[in-house]
C-alpha cells in the first residue's frame, strides 16, 4: 500500500509539474504587450537595435538620457519614458545646444522618448516603440532646474487660439517657434517632424528658410503643446523598419494637408449598427511584436547608472550603410507577474 500510494503521489507532483510548464506559455500569452513591456524599469544589458517599426516594435541596448543637462531637462519622470537608443539621446544633447543658439532660453524641455525596452505602452502613444520618437515642449527650459514635482504639474502651452477652428495663436506662437521647429527638421537623421495641421500651415504661410525641409514637417492630430521628432533607423540596424520617404518639396499645397481643414477628420465616428454585433478589439499580444522582442524581454537588465547616456557620440551618416547582421535571440520569457499598481500613468493628451 505504502508503495502504491508513493506511486500515486509522484504521479500527482509530475502532473502538477507537467501544469505548471505548459500553462506559463498561455499566460504569458494572456498578457497584452503593452502591460508587459510596461511592467519592466530598466533595460537589457545588450547592444542597441531598435527591432520593429516604430508603431510596433521594440528597443534592445537603450540608453537614458540624464534628467537635467546644461541644456535640456526630462519632464514626466514619473512616467520611466527618458529611455532611448543612443544615436537619439546623442540628437536630443545637439538640438538641444542648437536651439539655445535659436534664442529658445536656457534648452528644451523633453517629453517621453520611449521605455526602458521600447515596445506599447500601458497609455498615451501608439509609436515611441523602438527609441527613435522623442517629444519636445513648445516650452522653453527654464534657467534653473525644477524639481520632480513641478515637472509632473508645470502644464503644458497649446500653440492655438482655441476661439477660432486650426488657427495658431499669434500671441503665443514667434519667430523662434518656427526657427525651433525647423532646426529639429535640418537634421539629416531626422526622418520627420509631426506638428499639428495648423502649425504646419503657419509654417507654409511665414517660413522664409529652406523651404524643401518643410516636406518633412508632418501635419498629424494633436501636437499643439509639443511636437514630435523622428529618426531614421540608424546605419546597420538591419532589424528596424523604415517609414515611406517625406516629400523632397515643401507639400503645403498637397490635397493631404488641405483636408485637415476640411470637416471629414474631425467628424464625429458614424453610430454602431444596433443589429450588429460589437466586435472587441483585439489586443496585442507579445507574439504580435518582433519576434527578439521576446528575449529583449526575458533578458537579465543593466542598472540605471550603467545605463545613463554619458559616451562619446554615435556615429551617424545620412546615408545608411550595409546593414549588420542581427544577433540571434533564443531566450524566452519566463512567467513574470503582473503589472504591479506602481506603475505610473501618464496625463492623456487629446488624439493620442
Amino acid at each position: 500500500m505504502k508503495s502504491i500510494s508513493k506511486t500515486v503521489l509522484s504521479l500527482a507532483a509530475a502532473a502538477t509539474l507537467f501544469g505548471a510548464l505548459t500553462e506559463a506559455p498561455q499566460a504569458q500569452e494572456e498578457r497584452t504587450a503593452k502591460q508587459a513591456f510596461g511592467a519592466v524599469k530598466l533595460p537589457n544589458a545588450a547592444s542597441p537595435e531598435p527591432l520593429g517599426f516604430y508603431a510596433k516594435g521594440c528597443m534592445s541596448g537603450a540608453v537614458a538620457l540624464p534628467t537635467d543637462g546644461p541644456t535640456w531637462q526630462a519632464m514626466r519622470l514619473s512616467r520611466n519614458r527618458r529611455w532611448g537608443n543612443p544615436a537619439m539621446i546623442d540628437l536630443l544633447e545637439q538640438f538641444s545646444r542648437d536651439a539655445t543658439n535659436l534664442g529658445w532660453g536656457s534648452g528644451i524641455l523633453v517629453g517621453d522618448i520611449s521605455q526602458p525596452r521600447g515596445g506599447p505602452m500601458l497609455t498615451g502613444h501608439a509609436s515611441h516603440q523602438i527609441g527613435l520618437d522623442a517629444d519636445i515642449w513648445f516650452t522653453p527650459k527654464p534657467a534653473q532646474p525644477m524639481t520632480a514635482q513641478q515637472r509632473e504639474d508645470m502644464p503644458f502651452t497649446s500653440m492655438l487660439d482655441k476661439s477660432k477652428f486650426l488657427t495658431v495663436d499669434s500671441r503665443k506662437w514667434t519667430g523662434t517657434h518656427a526657427r525651433l521647429v525647423m532646426q529639429a527638421a535640418s537634421y539629416p537623421q531626422v526622418q520627420r517632424v509631426f506638428v499639428n495641421p495648423a502649425i504646419k500651415k503657419k509654417l507654409c504661410q511665414t517660413w522664409t528658410g529652406d523651404r524643401s525641409l518643410l516636406g518633412k514637417v508632418r501635419p498629424v492630430y494633436g501636437h499643439d503643446e509639443h511636437f514630435h521628432i523622428r529618426m531614421n533607423c540608424p546605419p546597420g540596424a538591419a532589424g528596424c523598419e523604415r517609414q515611406a520617404a517625406t516629400p523632397s518639396t515643401d507639400d503645403c499645397d498637397s490635397k493631404a494637408l488641405a483636408w485637415w481643414f476640411t470637416k471629414e477628420p474631425w467628424a464625429p465616428p458614424k453610430p454602431a449598427d444596433p443589429n450588429k454585433k460589437p466586435v472587441k478589439p483585439r489586443q496585442v499580444m507579445v507574439s504580435d511584436l518582433p519576434k527578439a522582442c521576446t528575449a529583449v524581454l526575458a533578458a537579465p537588465s543593466r542598472s540605471e547608472a550603467d545605463a545613463t547616456y554619458g559616451r562619446e557620440p554615435v556615429a551617424y551618416s545620412s546615408q545608411p550603410s550595409t546593414p549588420a547582421a542581427v544577433g540571434q535571440m533564443d531566450a524566452i520569457i519566463s512567467n513574470p507577474a503582473n503589472v504591479p499598481a506602481d506603475i505610473p500613468l501618464p496625463r492623456e493628451r487629446p488624439f493620442r
